[in-house]
């Protein structure tokens, strides 16, 4: 299937079909770049969870404190959509490996320079408006990663295995928060406390420097996806991606983000709040807290693989759905088993809650491109992605570090379960799309053209 413009001629959008071995190198560039920018988001989380309420904000309380460090982590989450226009329009109209290369630098480059950013003693209120300004960039670069690095793999892989290869744009995730803990683990391992909060925690923040130079060298390498390139000579590309997004699928945008608000809410709730909540009211060693993590870092990668492989065989739809569904229950004993302060079982319960949210992730890297054509597949995608993030994310830790304060932990495993409620009823809604050709163009039924004016032609 292969969607054309109206009134032109075009040969069709390829399938993919790249061979195992070439694709192998493509899953691999996918994976690698989008673990950097990953890595460079979670540094951050882990420091405003462990680290900046001491640096950037001192006079205030605990909690006032924490909650302005979760502030600025929110930030990235508010600037994301806006990102994902920009870097999806020229992704759609320039194509995905250029605009991949740019998201790199400005999360590498602003990451890095967190780590040179003075704290509040020496620059004083300077220094937290900077620090936003960072995160704000930090979230302008990741709003363009996601959808970018699924193109990358999924507009390569042969039909029939693109939820195994798009997953690799997912397994960034977990590879990038497992890099971020093990160095904050070490730093915490090898430094004193007050060695540690004065200096210790800007080492990971620096490593982006090498990291990011290291996966522009990997980006740089690899070829623009068939599709793109066929719609390019064929001069079929969209002139304004969202406004197109916006006309044909706001229905596949908005459901689509709602799919994701079970997963953002989850793994944020689960890595950030719950870092902050054991090492903080529970008086867990954090170094004890980092190796939970560590170990938590695996079982998402579990739930992602397991789901992206399971999802060619019987559907994104389906396997997202049971994703959504066992998390509910999932999110409601994970605080009861976190408060009888047991390390066993604190990494059982959080354990879980990186299994399930890997269950509903997995798919997404295939998902969401399919459920909108070609043309617009970049904007589309990176935009229903990252409204999921600020729906189900950028005030998840605010929200989870007030209901603990005011009703206890137990109404923070509330709040994510409902996510999960939310999700599970968005993507009753969707269709399944693991049997689409890449250049199918979905619309909403109450929007569906009249056939005399489709743009769209099956091949």
């Amino acid at each position: 299937m292969v969607e054309y413009a109206e009134g032109l001629s075009a040969t069709p959008a390829p399938e993919g079909g790249a061979g195992h071995g070439r694709m192998h190198r493509i899953a691999a560039a996918s994976l690698f770049g989008t673990a950097i920018e990953f890595y460079d988001f979670y540094v951050y989380g882990m420091a405003a969870a462990l680290v900046f309420t001491h640096v950037f904000f001192p006079d205030l309380s605990t909690t006032s404190a924490l909650l302005a460090s979760f502030s600025t982590f929110g930030v990235a989450f508010v600037a994301r959509p806006l990102g994902s226009m920009v870097f999806g329009h020229f992704g759609d109209r320039l194509g995905r490996k250029s605009v991949l290369v740019v998201s790199l630098l400005l999360m590498g480059l602003s990451t890095a320079f967190v780590g040179l950013l003075p704290g509040y003693s020496q620059w004083g209120f300077a220094a937290p408006v900077v620090l936003v300004l960072l995160r704000f960039v930090q979230g302008l670069g990741l709003g363009g990663e996601f959808g970018g690095a699924a193109l990358l793999a999924v507009e390569h892989a042969p039909r029939g295995h693109r939820g195994k290869y798009g997953s690799a744009a997912q397994l960034g995730a977990p590879l990038g928060l497992l890099v971020a803990t093990a160095v904050f683990w070490a730093m915490s391992c090898a430094l004193p406390n007050g060695a540690f909060i004065a200096w210790g925690w800007r080492i990971p923040f620096l490593l982006s420097f090498a990291f990011t130079a290291v996966g522009l060298v990997v980006r740089l390498k690899v070829a623009e996806t068939p599709v793109f390139r066929a719609m390019a000579q064929a001069q079929v590309l969209s002139r304004v991606p969202v406004k197109e997004v916006l006309r044909r699928n706001p229905r596949e945008l908005l459901l689509g983000a709602g799919a994701m608000v079970v997963v953002f809410c989850t793994f944020y709730t689960g890595s950030a709040f719950c870092l902050s909540y054991a090492t903080g009211a529970l008086k867990i060693a954090r170094g004890d807290m980092l190796t939970i993590s560590l170990l938590g870092c695996l079982t998402f990668a579990a739930g992602i693989w397991l789901s992206a492989t399971g999802s060619d065989r019987i559907g994104r739809k389906r396997m997202m759905l049971l994703g959504a569904a066992v998390s509910v229950p999932c999110a409601l004993v994970v605080f009861p088993l976190m408060d009888t302060r047991q390390i066993v079982l604190i990494a059982l319960a959080l354990g879980a809650l990186n299994f399930c949210t890997g269950l509903t992730y997995g798919p997404i890297g295939a998902y969401l491109p399919e459920l909108f054509g070609a043309r617009i597949r970049y904007t589309g995608a990176s935009l229903a992605y990252n409204l999921g993030g600020v729906l189900g994310a950028a005030a998840a830790p605010l929200i989870a570090t007030h209901l603990q304060a005011s009703f206890g932990s137990f109404s923070v495993g509330l709040y994510m379960g409902a996510a999960g409620v939310v999700s599970l009823a968005c993507l009753c809604f969707l269709p399944e799309t693991s049997r689409r050709g890449l250049g199918h163009q979905p619309q909403s039924p109450a929007r569906q053209a009249p056939a005399r004016e489709s743009a769209g032609a099956a091949v």
